[in-house]
């Protein structure tokens, strides 16, 4: 498989910038991979391909406020900064992007807020774009959080071509997020309401909750045509043992078990056994699924209309044939479905 197989052409206009008025309204595109054919649905209607003791398995990342705006020492330009990961609590050191890149270099400071009481040094140059920052901060660390949170932003994806709004912080976020580590939100579980979770529990539809927090790892161009030359950023990733017992029961008694998201499905798919069940999992995973691969724990999946020669587009591809693919994505463009995070939802079975 090479990097050009999964390019296709997407009109501006089919560009989410905008949710949907109620989660589970958003259109729902369902796929069968037994023979290709295409319903058109709303979200709420995915309940009916679920029965008693199926699996539903989502990821219970939560989104925190990465994206904060500070101004550089002595010349005051405006700077952003991108929060990607913390490497100590106690000494209060980041991974992060900046930008403009160029305008920064080890030992420059940088100043956040009104009253400029949060300030981080460049210490360490990691990548082109990338920096390791030291926070200064005279506070706890519980009082050095709740400030970067107040100060940080909803990072939006840059192709969301606006400024962030207050109903972002709620609708950029999974009504069941728990644990906070995500830059990017899982999206396809953005379409889940209250009310369709309960709807679906009273149904006797199991739901099993893993954790993979989102890195922009996840959407980082591939710039190799050969796809095997590709490495994945880590992610840390967590399942735990009643959510692999869940799954195991439903692989014993041949039920559906339905990955929520492409973050989903790369957990399940980076804890398998040798007999093909579901392991327990504590640590990170930088695993890169695209076709052909043979998938051991999901038999059906929940995602959205991913950007072109994207990794979420190769995975999606590796589960439903990149034929097949293609070809369901040329009928959503047909049909006006909106693509990407806070676009419209793909069922496949």
């Amino acid at each position: 498989m090479k990097l050009s197989d999964f390019n296709f052409d997407l009109p501006k206009n089919l560009v989410a910038e905008y949710p949907s008025k109620d989660r589970d309204e958003s259109r729902l595109l369902v796929l069968n991979r037994n023979n290709g054919n295409i319903e058109h649905l709303a979200f709420k209607d995915v309940i009916n391909f679920f029965d008693e003791g199926d699996v539903i398995v989502l990821n219970n990342t939560k989104v925190f406020p990465a994206r904060l705006f500070g101004n550089k020492e002595k010349t005051g330009a405006r700077i952003e900064v991108f929060l990607l990961r913390e490497l100590s609590d106690d000494q209060r050191l980041w991974d992060v992007l900046v930008d403009p890149a160029r305008k920064i270099r080890i030992g420059n400071k940088l100043y956040f807020g009104e009253d400029e009481s949060l300030v981080a040094e460049v210490i360490d140059n990691t990548t082109s774009r990338g920096r390791t920052l030291r926070f200064l901060f005279d506070g706890t660390y519980s009082q050095f959080r709740k400030k970067l949170n107040d100060l940080g932003e909803t990072p939006l994806p840059k192709y969301i071509n606006r400024s962030v709004e207050e109903e972002d912080k709620e609708r950029y976020q999974t009504i069941y997020a728990k644990h906070e580590g995500a830059v990017a939100a899982p999206t396809a579980g953005l379409h889940f309401s209250k009310h369709l979770l309960k709807r679906l529990e009273i149904k006797g539809v199991n739901l099993a909750e893993i954790t993979l927090h989102v890195g922009l790892g996840t959407f980082n161009p591939v710039e190799v045509e050969d796809l095997s030359k590709h490495k994945m950023d880590s992610e840390e990733l967590i399942i735990d043992q009643m959510a692999a017992n869940t799954v195991n029961n439903a692989l014993k008694n041949k039920k559906r078990i339905c990955a929520v998201g492409t973050t989903v499905m790369r957990g399940l798919e980076s804890s398998v056994s040798s007999i093909k069940t579901l392991n327990p999992y504590n640590s990170w995973t930088h695993k890169f699924i695209f076709p052909p691969y043979d998938f051991s724990i999901a038999n059906c999946m929940i995602t959205n209309f991913h950007t072109s020669k994207s990794t979420l587009l190769m995975m999606v591809s590796a589960f439903a044939d990149l034929e097949m693919m293609m070809h369901a994505y040329n009928e959503a463009i047909k049909e006006k479905y909106r693509f990407f995070s806070y676009g419209d939802a793909m069922l496949i079975i």
